[in-house]
């Protein structure tokens, strides 16, 4: 289980790298999404409330929390 901070720590960083392409940003958020746990919600969220990050891209973080937030129920 220690492997998936380690994971979310990365994909969060390649999120927030504005250097990197569009493709790898979006990437990374979708797979933060699939991981679907409370770690990787808070960092979701984060990404959302990222005002440096592209609004598709906070819009699309957003949409993957949403989607967390519906299969915990």
């Amino acid at each position: 289980m220690s492997e998936q901070p380690n994971e979310l720590k990365k994909l969060t960083a390649i999120a927030t790298d504005l250097q990197l392409a569009g493709e790898l940003r979006t990437k990374s958020i979708e797979l933060i999404g699939n991981m679907g746990s409370h770690e990787a919600l808070l960092a979701l969220l984060d990404l959302v409330a990222n005002e440096k990050l592209i609004v598709d891209e906070r819009d699309l973080a957003l949409k993957q929390a949403r989607r967390i937030i519906k299969s915990s129920r």
